[in-house]
């Protein structure tokens, strides 16, 4: 049985270590996750309790002022963790893109509307990009695993900005 995306994120972060669901929230922030995987707050502690039914994890409480719940990863947790990480890095099925089916379509747009259009999402591209530098740059001691992901983001990002910039300048982008 495989786990999806956000499950995967979940329980990666709870194999690194034990955790609370709003500690999973502080870290999915603080790691910039959310501008690479669709891991909503509200959805959290949805994914925890799919997580513990499988047996992925286990919760237990703790003592104090807040009783919170903290997961745990299971033998069971670790192992499909580990099989669906090496199942989504070998796959490379093509991610379906809205900006694909435009260009699909270019035909039906008014040339200058498709060169405003690039325009746009280059300037967007070139902001994305620097929100990405930023939170980069801004976190401490980033685990080796955020390092490839934040590297992995920039160099989509910047590849295709360079792409729209070679279209919108003539030349044939490769």
């Amino acid at each position: 049985m495989s786990l999806t995306p956000s499950e995967l994120v979940v329980l990666g972060l709870v194999i690194e270590r034990p955790r609370h669901g709003y500690e999973l929230d502080r870290t999915i922030a603080e790691r910039g996750i959310r501008q690479w995987a669709d891991v909503a707050f509200s959805s959290i502690y949805y994914v925890l309790g799919k997580l513990e039914q499988r047996g992925f994890v286990l919760a237990g409480a703790t003592s104090g002022p807040r009783s919170r719940r903290i997961y745990s990863a299971t033998a069971e947790g670790r192992a499909a963790a580990s099989t669906a990480a090496g199942g989504m890095l070998g796959d490379a099925a093509a991610a379906f893109s809205p900006f694909v089916v435009g260009l699909a379509n270019v035909d039906l747009v008014d040339p200058e509307q498709f060169r405003a259009q690039l325009r746009e999402r280059a300037r967007a591209l070139t902001e994305q990009i620097t929100a990405v530098e930023v939170a980069r740059d801004t976190r401490h001691e980033l685990p080796p695993a955020a390092r490839l992901v934040f590297s992995y983001t920039l160099a989509t990002l910047v590849a295709e900005r360079d792409w729209l910039t070679a279209l919108e300048t003539g030349d044939e982008p490769s």
